[in-house]
């Protein structure tokens, strides 16, 4: 109910597919994060003092590094949809990404912070006193923690938000970090056991692992990963479309943060069609693209020999040489070079994960050849590709 009426208020107006959309919800996240993680910091701090548990306090630092995390969260969505300058030509969308590898380092080092004071607690330790209102304080927080765990994750799947997601994932580590607290005060309640900083080392060590996991998530798109099959497949079947284009390849997707693509690739046209009509379809082609990826588009024209013969024939019959080595592969570019001895170049996308090396595939594949059509000089390129070039 909370979270439908937050979404509906606050963006009700907005284009969910819109850049400015991404804008109002990522600052809506922010904001809830901050008042929050404050409150409950402020709350957990008076928790820790009167109870004098170590795992309290420490988890009251935590819900203040994630106050601090939503700010950075806040200025980064405000900032993230700035426009193209001299200095950052494709837009400054990537501050995103970096919002969320900043909450994942801070999640780290919280954990670890976290593990040395119980470890320090091990050795010299001090009684815990079970409170009532502490643990009104820790259940309320829970609650809160983990509605804003499924806040952010609607939120983060609407948008297709890594930062946002990232937050949602500290909410139910903080939440794990919550319960075992709960869970170590009754047990030293019932028991006299002192299991505070045991308790502590045990959520300190969730807590890294789940850092280390949004890590990942954060810096894979600042890396440079490859694009998703179902854009590849839609750029595909857009492009196909086109009449006289007969094959595409050496797809290049770059993304600059959302709602920024930069979308290059070569297209095969038929070498005998005139070229002004060609340049035509191909500007359509990249029209477009642009209005349905929301991206920068750009096709190479590829001219083909398409009414020849001999290269259609040979064309052919490379081709089914290389399915023999990768179902996937495929050729391109080909032609005949005539001559004393008559040369074949052509290029051959082959997937990243095949283990053969470059060179073991030309010798391969200049073998196959001679068995079939010898004499041939042989130019192969090799292009390894991210994605199934069949899709």
């Amino acid at each position: 109910m909370l979270t439908n009426f937050l979404i509906n208020k606050y963006a009700k107006k907005s284009d969910l597919g819109s850049l400015e959309s991404r804008k109002q919800f990522g600052i809506l996240s922010g904001t809830v994060g901050i008042v929050c993680n404050l409150i409950l910091s402020i709350g957990k701090f008076a928790a820790g003092i009167v109870t004098g548990s170590i795992a309290i306090s420490a988890d009251a630092f935590n819900n203040l590094s994630d106050a601090i995390s939503s700010i950075v969260t806040l200025i980064c969505f405000r900032t993230s949809d700035s426009p193209a300058d001299r200095e950052h030509p494709f837009g400054h969308g990537r501050i995103e990404y970096i919002s969320g590898l900043i909450v994942s380092i801070a999640i780290i080092f919280m954990g670890i912070e976290f593990i040395k004071s119980s470890i320090e607690k091990i050795f010299n330790p001090e009684p815990v006193t079970t409170n009532m209102i502490a643990v009104i304080i820790l259940v309320v927080s829970l609650i809160v923690k983990l509605w804003m765990s499924y806040f952010n994750n609607k939120i983060g799947s609407v948008i297709n938000s890594t930062a946002i997601k990232a937050a949602a994932f500290d909410s139910i580590s903080d939440s794990v970090v919550t319960v075992t607290i709960l869970a170590g005060m009754a047990i030293t309640y019932f028991t006299g056991l002192y299991v505070d900083a045991y308790a502590g080392i045990l959520v300190a060590c969730f807590v890294i692992l789940t850092g280390l996991k949004m890590i990942k998530e954060s810096t894979d798109p600042l890396l440079g990963q490859a694009p998703d099959p179902e854009l590849v497949k839609s750029i595909n079947n857009l492009v196909m479309k086109c009449p006289d284009i007969l094959g595409i390849h050496d797809l290049t997707v770059h993304n600059y943060g959302p709602g920024k693509l930069v979308i290059s690739m070569h297209a095969e046209v038929p070498a005998n069609k005139n070229i002004m009509d060609l340049h035509d379809s191909i500007e359509e082609v990249e029209n477009k693209m642009k209005n349905k990826f929301k991206c920068q588009a750009t096709i190479h024209m590829d001219p083909i020999v398409t009414d020849d013969e001999q290269v259609t024939d040979m064309k052919e019959k490379i081709s089914a040489l290389i399915k023999l080595i990768d179902k996937s592969a495929q050729i391109y570019d080909l032609r005949i070079v005539p001559g004393k001895s008559k040369t074949l170049i052509f290029h051959v996308s082959i997937p990243y994960d095949l283990k053969e090396t470059d060179k073991e595939l030309k010798k391969s594949i200049k073998t196959s050849i001679d068995s079939i059509e010898p004499g041939y000089e042989c130019i192969i390129n090799i292009d390894r590709v991210y994605f199934d070039s069949q899709v």
